[in-house]
């Protein structure tokens, strides 16, 4: 038996805001008198990709099953977009092709032992393996005391697992944890939505957004702006309870684990000879300490190192 995935909601609104952040002098067209709506006209679009105005507002209608590779890198080029978001119209495409009918929820893949090793020999980095739905499945000991208020978080699952998105948008305390949390939560929202791309039958994924739509004006905001996000790495600022202040850079890394589950593993590092590597080194001997040891020493030296180098949060 197959079905067709109807996601035409996301194809229709994806395509017309992209069209509507275009104006006529970014893609050479010359612009006389009032424009009812802004951005590029519909018909505008379809002349520059070379395909009929019907055909086009048929395609930004949602129905995009069957449209050619050629069309729609001509779509792509014309509507300026970047790599994240053209991979994310393709995956919408690939999604809206009939298949076979398969289960609404993917099965939660264990971590393979070798991969725990890989995590736990990285002693001066910070590395967590992360499902598409941002959950956090497995962690080495020093990205487990890095992310100490995440796994704290009240927003953490029954099995003490947590989720960046649930943390960001569900906990307060968040915000102070963040230096940059807007930028965090844009991020967040981004990754999500080309996760929903990929796997737009995702029953967990779907019931994650429900509940953020629901709970969070700010994700709610965030979502309907339909960003996409599928490479990312860059450099985060957090404010650690403990360890005071630290810049890390950070990099992701696609993880085959398993055909329906998509991985990533992520590292966080300091630059080296900089006071943030002094203070992820320190955290890591932490986290390498027994627990009856951790507690006091570990808060005492927080207290000087964060009153010591803690500017100014942007929120």
């Amino acid at each position: 038996m197959e079905r067709r995935l109807d996601n035409r909601a996301d194809i229709r609104d994806f395509l017309a805001r992209r069209r509507a952040q275009l104006t006529p002098e970014q893609v050479g067209l010359p612009t006389s008198g009032r424009r009812r709506v802004p951005g590029l006209r519909r018909e505008e679009v379809a002349v520059l990709a070379g395909v009929s105005t019907e055909w086009y507002t048929r395609l930004e209608k949602g129905h995009i099953s069957g449209v050619s590779d050629d069309v729609l890198d001509a779509v792509a080029r014309t509507l300026q977009l970047d790599e994240d978001e053209r991979t994310y119209l393709f995956d919408l495409a690939k999604a809206a092709h009939p298949r076979p009918t398969t289960r609404g929820r993917r099965k939660a893949v264990d971590v393979p032992p070798r991969v725990q090793w890989l995590l736990d020999s990285m002693t001066l980095s910070a590395a967590f393996v992360s499902n598409g739905r941002l959950d956090i499945v497995a962690t080495n000991a020093l990205a487990r005391a890095l992310f100490a208020p995440v796994f704290d978080s009240s927003t953490s699952d029954e099995r003490g697992r947590p989720n960046f998105a649930r943390y960001y948008f569900l906990d307060d305390a968040s915000h102070d944890f963040a230096d940059d949390w807007d930028g965090a939560a844009d991020i967040t929202v981004a990754l999500l939505r080309a996760e929903a791309g990929r796997y737009p039958s995702d029953k967990a994924l779907r019931e994650l957004v429900g509940e953020l739509s629901t709970v969070s004006t700010e994700f709610r905001t965030r979502w309907a702006a339909h960003n996409v996000r599928i490479h990312h790495g860059g450099v985060k600022r957090f404010h650690h309870p403990d360890a005071g202040l630290l810049e890390l850079t950070y990099q992701p890394l696609d993880l085959p684990m398993s055909a329906r589950e998509a991985h990533s593993l992520t590292i966080y590092t300091a630059e080296p000879g900089t006071p943030h590597e002094d203070r992820l080194k320190l955290l890591a001997s932490w986290a390498a300490t027994p627990a009856p040891h951790q507690g006091a020493p570990a808060t005492h030296a927080g207290r000087q190192d964060k009153n010591a180098d803690t500017p100014g949060r942007s929120r």
